[in-house]
């Protein structure tokens, strides 16, 4: 149900009786970036555990086990050759079961199989040693001739 106006009733000089939207755009635009603005921001983020603070100075030093690949993608615990995966996992599992749990620092040679370094992660981790780190990674940072 609109108003129609016929000719005679309309001035030539006269404006058209419609409303300006242009002031309501204008707000609405400005609403419209404001609440983009006050929208937090969602990232993926990672939930940890991180330490309270400084370790009390008697602390005992944690045991730390020291896992190395080779080049040839062979395996090392704290400096003795390790035969294959079961035996691993035999001395990860051995190393979950003491009290307090060692720390696990995985060091691989540069040019090691990747897929050595992801199998012992993963191994230790199916254990549920959960102090794992990969040390030696300044090693990565310069090219390898």
């Amino acid at each position: 149900m609109a108003i129609e106006f016929t000719d005679e009733d309309a001035d030539d000089g006269d404006a058209a009786p419609s409303m300006n939207t242009t002031p309501l755009i204008d707000v609405l635009l400005v609403l419209l970036v404001m609440l983009i603005i006050t929208i937090p921001i969602r990232l993926h983020s990672v939930s940890m555990d991180l330490p309270g603070g400084l370790p009390p100075p008697d602390a005992p030093k944690p045991l730390v086990v020291q896992v190395e690949v080779s080049a040839g993608n062979q395996i090392q615990w704290n400096g003795e050759r390790v035969v294959d995966r079961a035996a691993l996992e035999l001395l990860l599992q051995a190393a979950a079961q003491q009290a307090p749990a060692p720390e696990i620092h995985v060091r691989a040679d540069p040019k090691a199989k990747y897929d050595t370094v992801a199998s012992i992660l993963t191994a230790a981790q199916r254990q549920g040693l959960q102090k794992i780190g990969v040390v030696g990674l300044e090693s990565y940072a310069k090219p390898v001739l």
